[in-house]
């Protein structure tokens, strides 16, 4: 258990980011059920995923922007995660020249080879969770593909592309604990989650709401990054952790003391998110995204990094159909 919580550790404190390049998990307990922030969506402003442009090989200003960086600057900006084993992470066996790779950054070579030509022209950015919106609307990144879920709440702070990745919420918990999912087994629960997740969204609703299991739970331990709930839940301080099933997944790949109990209770779309008005270069994502699964990269992608975690019959394994505008 201290080798684990050790490797936790070490996950999290790697250095900040700068050039890399790579090949590019999660759990997934079944069909999901849509409710939560999905819920909320249809109310505000219908299927926040269907809220993409159409795709387009169109060089609008902000691609122009990007491509009129030379020199050294010459790269595409990305926001990831550096800590999400098998979505953006570095090996940590790999010494101090260990790339980053994963499921999210073969993604983001790829769309720095369709914008710049080089697959390998890009700066990363390590970007907390509770920071992916603030550094686009900051411009520190040109765009974010970390796990984000789209949803009507952000679609007011940035943009979208269409969703590449589908996934649901779901509880993570020590394997002998008597917790069985998101249900009235938790109750009176210390629950961990990411400030600025979709998790915290729906455990605030459902407290507001009186709903079980979060009305009686202890939903106060709030984590800057996502991972930062694992070791929590490793030193004993929470007794379960609600976050993105892809993710949790992954997280009990790393330490075989815990595990996923229950199904997911949500069905939430990962999208690459970019500056509010950013429409060129949502739409060049777009277009990106369709060859990506068109040319089976996705589903390369997907059985490189993920199938391992998820297997083939989860709903994740399979590219989520795009509709647009």
């Amino acid at each position: 258990m201290a080798a684990v919580c050790a490797l936790a550790v070490a996950f999290a404190l790697l250095l900040p980011l700068t050039q890399s390049h790579g090949d590019g998990s999660t759990g997934t307990g079944g069909q999901g059920v849509a409710e939560g922030i999905q819920a909320r969506a249809a109310e505000d402003c219908g299927n926040a995923q269907d809220q993409s442009p159409f795709p387009s090989g169109d060089d609008g200003k902000t691609i122009e922007a990007i491509k009129a960086r030379t020199g050294d600057d010459r790269k595409l900006i990305v926001g990831v995660d550096q800590n999400s084993y098998r979505w953006g992470y570095r090996d940590p066996n790999g010494g101090r020249g260990a790339e980053l790779e994963g499921f999210d950054i073969d993604l983001v070579h790829r769309i720095a080879k369709d914008i710049l030509g080089d697959e390998n022209a890009v700066q990363f950015k390590a970007i907390p969770t509770d920071q992916r919106i603030p550094a686009i609307k900051a411009g520190r990144v040109d765009m974010i593909v970390r796990t984000m879920t789209i949803s009507c709440a952000r679609l007011q702070d940035v943009a979208f592309s269409a969703p590449y990745f589908l996934t649901g919420q779901q509880v993570l918990a020590p394997r002998n604990s008597s917790i069985d999912g998101y249900d009235k087994t938790l109750s009176g629960k210390r629950i961990c989650s990411a400030r600025g997740s979709t998790a915290l969204d729906k455990l605030e609703d459902d407290k507001a709401a009186g709903r079980v299991p979060a009305v009686s739970a202890d939903i106060s331990t709030r984590v800057p990054n996502q991972l930062d709930c694992l070791v929590r839940l490793q030193l004993g301080q929470v007794d379960a952790v609600v976050t993105d099933g892809a993710l949790a997944a992954s997280q009990a790949a790393q330490d075989p003391t815990v595990e996923l109990k229950g199904k997911t209770f949500t069905k939430e779309y990962y999208g690459v998110a970019v500056k509010k008005g950013a429409t060129d270069l949502a739409a060049r994502v777009n277009r990106i995204l369709e060859q990506y699964i068109a040319d089976d990269s996705w589903q390369k992608s997907y059985d490189k990094w993920l199938s391992p975690t998820l297997g083939r019959d989860s709903q994740s394994a399979d590219p989520p159909k795009p509709i647009y505008k």
